[in-house]
């Protein structure tokens, strides 16, 4: 239990710091800060097994995570402007 706790606060910090470096309009509110920072955590964690740069069971670090957010939100800025 106590690891989701902290995969929860560590997402939030993520997010919000994903959020200020690349700042625009983006999704707000509590929860989905803390899914684009986890989310950016589980993207960074694939794409560098993938480049085999963490064997398996490794997982992103902090820096990693934050770019991995800052590219989910390069990816949902990219599908709004092709809708809007």
């Amino acid at each position: 239990m106590l690891g989701w706790i902290w995969a929860g606060i560590i997402g939030v910090i993520v997010g919000a710091l994903a959020k200020f470096i690349m700042p625009g309009r983006d999704p707000g509110g509590f929860w989905i800060t803390m899914a684009i920072g986890i989310g950016g955590s589980l993207l960074a964690t694939w794409l560098g097994r993938m480049f085999h740069l963490y064997s398996d069971g490794e997982a992103a670090g902090f820096i990693m995570s934050i770019i991995g957010a800052i590219l989910l939100l390069t990816i949902y800025r990219f599908i709004k402007s092709k809708q809007g």
